[in-house]
């Protein structure tokens, strides 16, 4: 048998799918640096328009395709959350990527949702059919990605998904939600770096290092500079 590619490196296991680049370098990293908290939790690819739910252990639970945001942008607009539909823009109509805590919750309709981002009012919920025209059901069925550009800028995920995978993992030991970008990097929007690289994982721990070194030296001099009476 041949021994395992990357030795005492804990890795994502997608499972035998095969996904996107970004998918995988922010899941392996994910794991690999515990950044998930020992939760479950979840990569939403908008490049592929895919989403991907992870147990606590690393391992994927399952995958299913999603609508996303109809507007290509990684920031959601200042104050969308407050704005009515009718009043949001097609430019605002953008699904924020980010690390997120996931929370479940209601809607304004007292649905249950999984909320992404919850002052921007992004969430992850069941695919509901809206307007007959905008074909809803029809574009989640196909395999063309830039059909599944078509929501305000919440997470429309098939019935069974959301009700079977992903509303379950949340609730048994909530979830972190990685939203990946589409205009920038993976690197500028989590940190996240090739765990399976040699010189990436070097230069990480080298910068991790320093960023303790400079936080004792802080500690120390809050210590000096500002006596106070001890217990």
């Amino acid at each position: 048998m041949a021994p395992p590619a990357h030795p005492g490196l804990q890795l994502a296991d997608f499972a035998g799918e095969e996904p996107s680049a970004d998918a995988r370098l922010v899941a392996n990293w994910a794991v690999a640096t515990r950044n998930h908290k020992s939760r479950a939790f979840v990569i939403v690819d908008k490049k592929d328009a895919r989403v991907y739910v992870f147990g606590a252990d690393g391992r994927l639970r399952d995958s299913a395709p999603a609508l996303l945001g109809a507007a290509r942008g990684d920031d959601s607009a200042p104050g969308i959350g407050d704005k009515p539909l009718s009043e949001v823009k097609p430019e605002e109509k953008t699904t924020p990527a980010g690390r997120f805590v996931a929370q479940q919750g209601l809607n304004a309709n007292h649905e249950d949702v999984v909320w992404v981002d919850y002052s921007a009012a992004v969430s992850m919920h069941r695919i509901r059919p809206m307007s007959p025209d905008e074909r809803r059901l029809e574009r989640l069925a196909t395999r063309v990605i830039d059909d599944n550009r078509i929501s305000n800028g919440c997470i429309n995920l098939p019935v069974s998904f959301y009700e079977g995978v992903l509303s379950p993992a949340v609730k048994q030991t909530g979830a972190i939600v990685y939203v990946l970008p589409e205009v920038k990097t993976p690197q500028q929007v989590f940190g996240a770096y090739d765990v399976t690289d040699p010189q990436q994982l070097a230069a990480a721990r080298a910068r991790a290092a320093l960023q303790a070194s400079a936080r004792d030296e802080d500690l120390v001099a809050q210590v000096a500079l500002k006596p106070k009476a001890d217990r």
